[in-house]
């Protein structure tokens, strides 16, 4: 690993509060009554009601969403036995996915215990806590029997996800790709690199699925695993071959399906080409799979190939699986998560994979045209349906096979309610960034003389974002790279302020000089411009060296802004540009405008932010509902500035149809769907719930944002600058590594977009 990849991760894990969860209150705190309900003397009341009645416990406590991620630390990811302590991390990020996937808390619990007996022991002693439990990262042969165990033991949902998550997300693969080139389950020879705990289950799911135990062969670090050797596991005995078998390159040839689940490179071309017609390939070794996705392509061209990784199509990831299936269970009270719930999930996640895919995941993915075929076997990790699709799949499934103890009777309520939980505000940002990296763009950093910008440029070249240019002096970036650790070499830097490139500033002053020659500017002036980091960096986009700019984080907004709309200019369709915030809740998604660029805009001008709004909002794949915000609701009181709110939205409704939009309201009327139902049933909004809100002036707009974002559970992203014929961005003074990351990859998507 790159010395600023573990300094972004160690960073990353310390920044502000160390680790990546939290404990948050979920009742009222403020007052002396809610402490006393909350202890003592009111919380003796719910203790008597579970002590009466211990299933009350998921009426009265956070056990019914409360999932418990365990480990002893004996097979950490890719680093072995490193001990529970250092396991931590690990279980707080699975934590962090159960939470952003499927809105399930987690504590992660670390026990300092090898001996199998004593680890079950302790994991059965702290069970009552939790609504299910989520084992991770221990070592085969013991995990087997520690989930056996336990399973056997406890009456909540035990799941090793190790073993059974790559089976779940493959079998469902398997399914589609058996389906596409025509073979029949029962029919096929399958061939198993890696005999742990993932390749065992796998193995086991594709017999339950139909597999022939007969037509297995599988292998592990001392070759085949045949009937003779001494050296078995009871588990790999399970999986042993009696047939004359020694070497990888017998066990492969006229194999149908590849399951690798071992190391990088183990598959060479030459054992490929002696697979089956028209082969599967699951190389899910990480990093680098048992045989690299050029070289698999390059040998077949019959073949479907999936791997653990992003940055190919099939992408076998367990968060397809795990935040869902846990989901489900805690959902109907299940005692357990059992063969017949693990096979709903294959099924559920088989099926999705056959739907239409939605306009939001193709352009996530920058692909119009994925759909389900041989690089479409499962859906994508960003997939909004697959809460809608799987955990139903998995309550059923339990209701069926008679372990739910709360049934649900309305269906229809219960998808409902799976959506609504799941604000899509981080989805979101995901979703940008797959289709930024889909079609990366050049981005110019007028303002580079920054630690944190150049950290951002760093992390957009290696997640493949886009490709950074840097504007300033190169001896004094490199000396601040070096300070930092930043590693920029392969960064392209420009100094403006040198002589080397003269000639690009006389192209660019020349450039200025033609678009303002009757507005005042003389091609002396225009040359004098160009010495300034964003006029020079400005200029770069409009001539197309670059696709897209990001400045601000150093120089005022207005010194930004003004190259900005004297070079590229504002769009031809509109008449003034407008800045928008995207803010980030738990609700879900908030787009504030205008928030940084018109003072006191008139009625015309706010049907023209209004418009500018949506279209953005549209591209981040969301359907935008909005309300023009006032002190008055619909006439209650007049004004200036009502009376202007009011005009825009009547224009809005005479001659934009299409815009979804009402006013002029109060903010808790706009927000507050019940209330406004209840007193202005006329609105055009009805029971819509309002995503968007537009300002009838900066200074409220401003206030609001910078409000919520200090005292809220709120990140704000932006300003979003709408209007400009190219994209160039504005940041916030001193904004973070992140946030100019998120910045630069809508400057990507939106250069993406005016291609």
């Amino acid at each position: 690993m790159s010395n600023l990849l573990k300094k972004q991760a160690l960073e990353y894990h310390s920044m502000g509060k160390p680790g990546k969860v939290e404990v948050v209150p979920t009742k009222p705190y403020s007052k002396q009554k809610d402490l006393s309900l909350a202890y003592t003397p009111g919380v003796a009341f719910p203790c008597l009601e579970i002590e009466k009645n211990p299933e009350d416990a998921y009426k009265y406590t956070a056990k019914g969403n409360l999932v418990a991620v365990i480990t002893n630390g004996t097979a950490v990811l890719g680093l072995g036995n490193i001990g529970a302590e250092a396991g931590k991390p690990v279980m707080e990020g699975k934590g962090l996915l159960f939470k952003i996937f499927s809105d399930i808390d987690v504590f992660d619990i670390e026990v300092d215990q090898t001996n199998t007996e004593d680890f079950i022991k302790t994991v059965k002693a702290i069970a009552p806590t939790f609504g299910g439990i989520n084992l991770e990262d221990i070592k085969a042969p013991e995990c087997f029997e520690i989930e056996k165990r336990l399973k056997a033991e406890l009456n909540i949902p035990v799941m090793h996800d190790d073993q059974h998550g790559t089976a779940i997300i493959t079998g469902a693969g398997l399914i589609n790709a058996l389906e596409l080139v025509g073979k029949d389950i029962k029919d096929i020879k399958l061939f198993v690199s890696g005999a742990g705990a993932a390749a065992c289950a796998c193995t086991r799911m594709y017999v339950q699925l139909g597999v022939d135990p007969d037509n297995i062969i599988m292998a592990d670090v001392n070759g085949i695993l045949t009937k003779d050797r001494t050296d078995l596991s009871v588990v790999n005995q399970e999986f042993a071959t009696d047939k004359d078998i020694k070497t990888l390159e017998e066990g492969i040839e006229g194999a149908d399906l590849f399951l690798g689940l071992s190391a990088g490179g183990v598959l060479k071309p030459h054992m490929l080409k002696s697979m089956a017609k028209d082969p599967i390939v699951f190389a899910m070794a990480n990093p680098n799979p048992e045989i690299s996705y050029d070289d698999a392509m390059a040998t077949r061209d019959d073949l479907i190939f999936a791997t653990g990784r992003s940055d190919y199509p099939n992408q076998i990831n367990n968060v397809l699986g795990f935040p869902y299936i846990f989901r489900g269970a805690l959902d109907v009270r299940a005692s357990a998560i059992n063969e017949e719930m693990k096979m709903a999930a294959v099924y559920a996640i088989a099926e999705l994979a056959k739907e239409p895919v939605p306009d939001m995941v193709k352009k996530a993915y920058n692909n119009e045209d994925l759909a389900f075929g041989r690089k479409y076997i499962v859906p994508t990790p960003l997939d909004p349906r697959l809460i809608e699709f799987v955990p139903p799949a998995i309550a059923k499934a339990a209701m069926e096979s008679g372990v739910a103890r709360k049934p649900i009777l309305d269906w229809d309520k219960y998808k409902h309610g799976l959506l609504e939980r799941m604000g899509i505000d981080h989805a979101i940002m995901r979703g940008m960034t797959a289709k930024a990296k889909a079609n990366p763009k050049r981005i110019v950093f007028s303002d580079a003389n920054n630690v944190n910008v150049l950290q951002a440029a760093r992390i957009i070249m290696d997640e493949s974002i886009g490709t950074p240019v840097l504007v300033g002096g190169k001896k004094r970036l490199n000396r601040l790279a070096e300070e930092n650790n930043i590693d920029i070499s392969d960064i392209v830097i420009i100094d403006n302020l040198s002589d080397s490139v003269s000639e690009q500033r006389t192209k660019y002053a020349k450039l200025f000089f033609q678009k303002r020659e009757r507005s005042g500017i003389s091609m002396i002036r225009a040359e004098r411009l160009m010495l300034d980091n964003n006029y020079f960096g400005v200029a770069m986009v409009e001539s197309g060296d670059v696709d897209a700019m990001i400045s601000g984080i150093t120089s005022p907004y207005a010194d930004t802004i003004k190259p900005a709309l004297q070079i590229v200019g504002k769009r031809d369709d509109v008449n003034k540009i407008a800045g928008m915030y995207l803010l980030r809740t738990k609700k879900g998604p908030y787009f504030f405008a205008d928030t940084s660029i018109n003072m006191d805009p008139s009625a015309e001008d706010l049907v023209d932010i209004s418009i500018l709004t949506k279209e953005k909002v549209e591209e981040f794949g969301v359907k935008p509902v909005m309300a023009m915000l006032s002190y008055s609701n619909f006439g209650s009181a007049s004004g200036k500035s009502s009376l202007k709110v009011k005009t825009a939205i009547s224009i809005l409704h005479k001659e934009h149809s299409d815009v979804v939009i009402d006013g002029e309201m109060q903010a808790n009327f706009a927000l507050n769907k019940d209330l406004r139902i209840e007193r202005y049933p006329f609105s055009k909004l009805k029971d819509k719930d309002v995503n968007t809100l537009i300002f009838p002036n900066l200074t409220s707009g401003n206030i609001a944002y910078k409000t919520l974002q200090e005292i809220g559970s709120t990140e704000a992203i932006g300003p979003i600058v709408m209007g400009l014929k190219k994209p160039i961005h504005v940041l916030q003074l001193s904004s973070s590594t992140r946030e100019i990351v998120d910045m630069a990859t809508i400057a990507v998507v939106d250069a993406g977009l005016i291609e």
